[in-house]
């Protein structure tokens, strides 16, 4: 699960003067990595695990205009990945919370890709494990 706002703004790329167009970037980065298909090294909480992800980006705000950007691009519509797109329409951080609820009461382990101290906090309590931004910016 990426916050993706949290994410993008970990990389000074002019993201400030366009936010749903960085968000888009970020999104087709990661359905890139998605559509790779190759293990994940070194989940975070998660030992070992090399497995294929799920992914999910939650978007917030202004940001959220790129969810539909995305839907409408090839790459989305091309990609086979297990990538969802989550447009928040209030608080990213209540969106990702209740997903990560969803997700940790199916069974299902959770990574969280933010450095929001309280959104780390309150998903790492519903037993989630948490990785800052570097972890995925190293991936992509």
């Amino acid at each position: 699960m990426v916050d993706v706002a949290n994410v993008m703004g970990a990389r000074a790329d002019g993201w400030w003067r366009d936010r749903a167009g960085a968000a888009l970037r970020l999104c087709r980065e990661v359905l890139a990595l998605a559509a790779r298909g190759a293990g994940l090294p070194g989940l975070p909480g998660l030992p070992g695990a090399r497995t294929a992800a799920a992914w999910v980006l939650v978007l917030e705000g202004r940001a959220r205009a790129a969810a539909e950007r995305l839907a409408d691009s090839d790459t989305a519509a091309g990609t086979a990945a297990p990538v969802r797109v989550v447009s928040a329409p209030a608080s990213g951080d209540d969106a990702i919370v209740g997903v990560v609820a969803e997700v940790i009461a199916s069974g299902e382990n959770c990574v969280v890709v933010t450095a929001d101290r309280e959104l780390r906090r309150r998903c790492e309590a519903l037993g989630a494990a948490v990785a800052g931004p570097g972890w995925l910016l190293r991936l992509l």
